[in-house]
Formats: C-alpha cells, structure tokens, sequence
C-alpha cells in the first residue's frame, strides 16, 4: 500500500505561502547545505526546470513516483508553459473542479470524488504520493494523509495560506525525524497515528 505524504514547506509560523498563495519567497531563504539534501534526499520533488538548472535531469525517485497537486499549485507553472512541471514522475494528478482538459498529455485531471480516487491510488503499486499542495487539497485530504513532511524555513510571515483548512481536529502524530540544516532550515517528519 502507498503513502500518501504531505511534504510541504512552511514559515515558522505555519503559512506556506503568502494570503494569495504565492510561496515564491521562500526561494530567497535557500542555502547550499539544504539545496544539496534535497537534490539527494528528495529529488523527485524539484520541479523540472530547478532539475535541470542543478543538472539532476537523471536523478532516481527516492520516495515518490507520483505526485497529486491542486489547481493552484499547478497555476504558476502553467501561466509559464510548464505543462508537466513532474514529467519525471510516473504519475502527475491535478485536482481541479476549473480545468476540463489536461494541458499535457502526462498529467490527468481529478475533478469527481476526490477521496475514493486517492484510496485508488494508494492501492497502486509502486512508491509513494506526494500531496504538493495546497491547503484546501490538504484540508480535504487530512484523514487520507498518512505522513508529514515539513520543510520549516528561518522565516515569520505572521500571516498567509495555512499548512490546511481542515478545520479544527486533534489528529496524534509520531514524530520519526528531525533533520537541522545549515540555513536554518529544519525537516520534521511524522507518521500519522490511526
């Protein structure tokens, strides 16, 4: 059975991109140390045009081969002709109720029951899924999500779009790694407790 995983950056605060959504300033707040782990450690999750520019066009999927986004996720890339910003991954799905034709023929649209989709996924074989983004996917995704992964950056927003709106819920979680790096950044892990 696959994992759903939520692998997300954040501010100190929890916001993970500005009250339009707009994450590009976390861009600002990278360093060496961190770029280097996340070309070893996560690979798979640097959109195509960054892989290129860190000559890892060849670089293995380590925990995800598919990859599941929302319609505003997917946007910024779009607006620049990035079709397929994860033609490296075996799966690019796009939840959108907006969008009635894919814009390439390597990502497939979710518009109908969104749950009962992602379960079928989860039964696939192959590595993992990673929820990209945003926070209403997240928020609509909460009970399916079974691990956290939170890229923490040196930064305080005090406002901005939440890591979710799922609303209020205590859902246990286990912490299963921290991860310090250089820049301040800081990776936590955790598996969802059921």
């Amino acid at each position: 059975m696959r994992k759903l995983t939520y692998f997300i950056a954040t501010t100190i605060d929890g916001f993970i991109g500005a009250p339009d959504g707009d994450g590009d300033f976390f861009y600002t707040h990278l360093d060496p140390e961190f770029i280097d782990h996340l070309k070893a450690e996560y690979p798979e999750t640097i959109a195509a045009p960054g892989r290129a520019q860190l000559g890892i066009e060849d670089a293995q999927s380590r925990r995800f081969d598919a990859v599941l986004m929302g319609r505003g996720t997917y946007e910024p890339g779009l607006k620049l002709g990035i079709t397929s910003p994860y033609g490296h991954l075996r799966e690019q799905y796009v939840v959108s109720r907006s969008l009635t034709t894919a814009p390439d023929p390597q990502v497939e649209l979710i518009s109908g029951d969104l749950v009962a989709r992602v379960r079928e996924l989860k039964a696939r074989d192959g590595l993992g899924i990673w929820l990209c983004g945003g926070a209403d996917l997240a928020g609509r995704l909460v009970d399916e999500i079974d691990e956290f992964i939170v890229k923490t950056y040196p930064v305080f927003a005090g406002t901005g779009m939440p890591m979710s709106r799922a609303g209020f819920g205590v859902r246990g979680l286990e912490l299963t790694g921290v991860e310090a790096l250089g820049g301040g950044q800081v990776i936590t892990s955790y598996a969802v407790k059921r």
